[in-house]
């Protein structure tokens, strides 16, 4: 990927928010919020020291457009934004560190049967990488992601690179999650995954 399409990228997920005119009602509508911390303490019987540690947060979402077609997505670049502050404040939280000790990061999105690919798009790329990067104090590189539509119980594995460099080889890993009740038809998982250590006794350098 070249520099200048990454540059591209970053600052397409960075739009500034807009002032929403009057007032505007939140879309955000949860139903509940699932956190996987995952932490490493041997690997092939050798310990990993300090372990690697990682956690995905994951908001189960009303999709306000579930069983329609609607031309302008906009609204939910703000949703997008919304959850995704609350996601990685809390992922910073449990983990409890400070936000510069997170070292890579990821993202994700099932839409239930009754949305389309095309809203975790409007979700998960135009406004949603902002909040992540003041949750864990930086974030030069983009957030990688994957996306799909999925009935309740479906598992997405979502990428985690280092969020300063995403060439950092030893920071380039993954993470999986599966909500048994959850997406239902007209519902979205919509995950935020932060990592520390990156993979467990990485050694293949830069």
């Amino acid at each position: 990927m070249s520099q200048a399409l990454r540059a591209r990228q970053r600052r397409s997920e960075d739009t500034p928010l807009k002032r929403k005119e009057g007032n505007a009602m939140s879309l955000l509508d949860i139903r509940k919020i699932v956190a996987q911390l995952e932490e490493t303490l041997t690997e092939n019987g050798r310990p990993v020291s300090p372990p690697s540690r990682k956690i995905t947060m994951a908001a189960v979402i009303k999709n306000p457009y579930a069983g329609q077609y609607v031309e302008d997505l906009t609204p939910l670049y703000d949703l997008g934004a919304e959850v995704s502050k609350i996601l990685a404040e809390r992922g910073v939280a449990l983990l409890g560190v400070k936000p510069d000790d997170i070292q890579n990061y990821g993202k994700g999105a099932i839409i239930g049967t009754m949305g389309e690919i095309e809203h975790s798009a409007a979700l998960l790329h135009p406004r949603f990488g902002a909040p992540v990067r003041v949750a864990v104090g930086s974030g030069k590189d983009i957030i990688p992601g994957t996306k799909k539509v999925g009935a309740p119980g479906s598992s997405i594995t979502m990428p985690l690179t280092n969020k300063n460099n995403i060439w950092d080889f030893d920071h380039m890993d993954s993470t999986e999650i599966t909500i048994p009740d959850a997406p239902r038809p007209d519902e979205i998982v919509i995950a935020v995954c932060l990592g520390i250590g990156g993979r467990p006794l990485h050694r293949i350098g830069k």
